[in-house]
């Protein structure tokens, strides 16, 4: 029996060691193929931005960005798809991106918590819906009493929104609020185990196409000019190379306008990165008419500071001071002249 249990571990044991010869060497060659895809801009010469973003319509620029800057000598910009803006917050923190299309309160929370990080644009706007289950006859915020409410974390403006609905309509305590990432919650919803979200679009619009969610309402009719992401870069970047900064600001207003006027093309590009369907994402964008803004991408430090003192208000942050947040230069000085094709974005 003793002679027996060493054959077989001597067995396993050499099994083992024939299949590490074999993996390992094949997974470093793996790992050197990514590396080198990754790398390939920088190999060519070109200089590379890596942009952090959540597959989300306000962060239309990111995809847009990196599909425009694949070909020429310029900048390459590229796009990293992240799961959640916490995942973001930690690689922009430490250095793994360059910048960060950003939920825009987590960006008054990292620089409270002494990042030294700069809102330099905002992301398309007007693009986030609240939705409720079908079924559950809800047709305005009183009737989500009793109900669950996802919102993507508590540091993002659809949570400050709810609890200002829940606030100004004498609901505290009568509504559930709890954290749920964007690409789950349709699935939820669908499933029966949440009765309502509010987010960024084509996340609600899954839903609406396809019967299993009614409208509530859209973020612009309680909340006009809501932010729902912006671009956030560290200082360090801005001292380095200001003109890879500008080059960012001034690609991503450029392909808002762009892509306002080719929705369709746009949605092409977008459903490549984001793995959704470019009917979702065209209806997003376009249902109803011209309900998103593109153009309002200058970051205010006024309205960042509303954003934060409601964001004490509700007990989210101990103090508001935003000091130092937002820098406007950039978007206020981009170049939109001659935007007449894809081609011209860069």
């Amino acid at each position: 029996m003793l002679f027996k249990a060493r054959f077989f571990i001597s067995g396993i044991w050499h099994n083992l060691a024939w299949r590490t010869a074999i993996i390992v060497p094949l997974w470093l060659v793996l790992i050197a193929a990514m590396h080198q895809q990754l790398n390939v801009a920088e190999d060519s010469g070109r200089k590379q931005i890596t942009m952090g973003y959540m597959p989300v319509i306000t962060n239309l620029a990111s995809p847009i960005l990196d599909y425009a800057s694949k070909e020429g000598d310029g900048i390459r910009f590229k796009s990293l798809k992240f799961a959640s803006f916490a995942e973001m917050a930690e690689a922009l923190r430490n250095g793994q991106i360059d910048a960060a299309f950003i939920i825009a309160p987590l960006a008054i929370k990292l620089r409270q918590q002494g990042e030294d990080v700069k809102v330099v644009y905002i992301g398309n706007r007007h693009e986030s819906t609240l939705v409720a289950r079908t079924g559950l006859d809800v047709k305005n915020v009183h009737d989500l009493a009793g109900k669950t409410v996802a919102v993507p974390m508590r540091y993002s403006g659809h949570n400050l929104s709810i609890l200002q609905l829940i606030e100004n309509n004498g609901l505290e305590g009568r509504i559930k609020v709890v954290e749920m990432n964007p690409p789950d919650m349709a699935a939820a919803l669908s499933a029966g185990s949440l009765d309502a979200y509010y987010v960024g679009e084509p996340f609600a619009a899954t839903t609406l196409k396809n019967g299993d969610a009614t409208l509530v309402h859209y973020v612009e009719d309680v909340w006009d000019g809501f932010i729902c992401n912006l671009v956030l870069v560290r200082q360090d970047l801005i001292d380095k190379d200001p003109a890879a900064v500008k080059a960012l600001v001034d690609g991503a207003a450029r392909s808002g306008l762009w892509a306002q006027k080719n929705t369709r093309e746009a949605a092409e590009i977008a459903s490549k990165y984001w793995n959704q369907s470019v009917s979702l994402v065209e209806y997003a964008m376009s249902t109803p008419d011209d309900r998103i803004r593109f153009d309002k991408f200058v970051p205010e430090e006024e309205e960042m500071q509303h954003m934060a003192d409601m964001m004490q208000h509700f007990g989210l942050i101990e103090s508001n001071n935003i000091s130092g947040l937002v820098d406007d230069t950039f978007a206020r000085n981009a170049d939109l002249q001659d935007i007449y094709g894809l081609e011209s974005i860069m």
